[in-house]
């Protein structure tokens, strides 16, 4: 009697276990082939780092990016039994996983996807997910709510180079400056890839513009620097995240603003960068953030747990301690600060501007 007494606390014991252990398992999607494998792996990287370090089991699947992979994927995660998912990269795949995950009860903590309507529609859709990821249109807000502050009492000039991203931008910019009743003096639209720029930067000087915010490449704003200055026009050009891009020989000029990301690498946990960097793995790119949404996910499961709250509300209403700091979730699920800050390009890097 006894023995069968033993044998039957025995086995409890192991189903409370393997419960326990189920409970604690996250889904990371990341596109593992294809032709964003190398992001995928970067996620994966960051994703088992940070399970490890709280021996919590991932289940990985490839999304390969595609509706047919984000929709395998999720299946894959409910087969596995997760209680939560992190990863994405792309929208087709999120979009294609999202209605599986969310009949099963499945939240999704975005990684990489910036797309607005992934929780603009959420009213609509339903979909249980948030992101650490900004939004796209967290740029235009950070561009116009600090350039807006800077430039006030300044003249200014809005210009882009034509392509759907620069429309966007400018136009967005322009319309959220212009409801901080700030108004441009010029607005243009210029011929990208040009050997020279001296035409715009006439055009730019003539409209009495002392500052203008040029959404367009790296390249191009490089040029038209050079050739305000080769004509004796002082104008400060500010741009967008793009100006991260590598140079492509002429050199931008001293004091070209941007609004941008900071490199992750730069304001996460040195003791968790260090850690990467020992283990051989050169922690950019998405790696990071990557990380901070297991950590999110993690934590949120462990509220879950002990308030016996359901997941997506506790994502909802905790904020999260990141090796990034603090993260929050909107009711839509969007972050509640926006990391984007202001950079000043000086002696050819770009210096963050307090």
């Amino acid at each position: 009697m006894r023995h069968a007494c033993l044998i039957l606390v025995l086995a409890c014991l192991a189903l409370t276990a393997a419960v326990a252990a189920r409970a604690q398992a996250i889904g990371v999607a990341a596109p593992l082939t294809g032709p964003s494998a190398l992001l995928g792996l970067q996620m994966k990287n960051g994703a088992e780092a940070a399970a490890n370090a709280r021996s919590i089991t991932v289940e990985i699947a490839d999304d390969a990016c595609t509706v047919e992979g984000g929709a395998a994927a999720a299946r894959q995660f409910v087969a596995a039994k997760v209680e939560v998912v992190t990863g994405f990269l792309c929208t087709e795949s999120i979009e294609a996983a999202l209605p599986i995950l969310k009949d099963a009860g499945i939240p999704v903590i975005a990684t990489g996807v910036r797309t607005d309507s992934l929780t603009g529609r959420k009213g609509k859709t339903g979909w249980p997910v948030v992101r650490t990821a900004p939004r796209a249109d967290a740029e235009i807000q950070a561009a116009a709510n600090i350039l807006g502050r800077l430039w006030r009492g300044e003249l200014f000039a809005i210009i882009d180079d034509g392509t759907i991203y620069s429309r966007e931008l400018s136009e967005g910019f322009r319309i959220a400056i212009e409801a901080q009743s700030l108004k441009p003096v010029f607005i243009d639209t210029f011929r990208p890839q040009l050997d020279n720029q001296i035409g715009l930067a006439g055009r730019l000087r003539k409209s009495g513009a002392t500052h203008v915010f040029a959404a367009g490449d790296r390249a191009d704003l490089a040029i038209l620097g050079r050739d305000a200055a080769e004509i004796g026009y002082l104008v400060t050009i500010a741009g967008g995240e793009v100006l991260r891009s590598v140079s492509e020989g002429v050199d931008l000029a001293d004091g070209t603003l941007m609004i941008g990301l900071p490199e992750a690498a730069e304001i996460a946990d040195p003791a968790v960068v260090a850690s990467f960097r020992a283990a051989g793995i050169e922690p950019d790119g998405y790696v990071l953030p990557a990380y901070a949404s297991v950590e999110v996910a993690a934590q949120a499961l462990s509220v879950a747990k002990s308030t016996d709250a359901g997941l997506l509300d506790v994502l909802l209403a905790e904020e999260f301690q990141t090796i990034f700091g603090p993260i929050g979730f909107d009711a839509k699920g969007d972050r509640t600060d926006n990391p984007y800050r202001l950079y000043r390009y000086q002696g050819g890097a770009f210096i963050e501007v307090d």
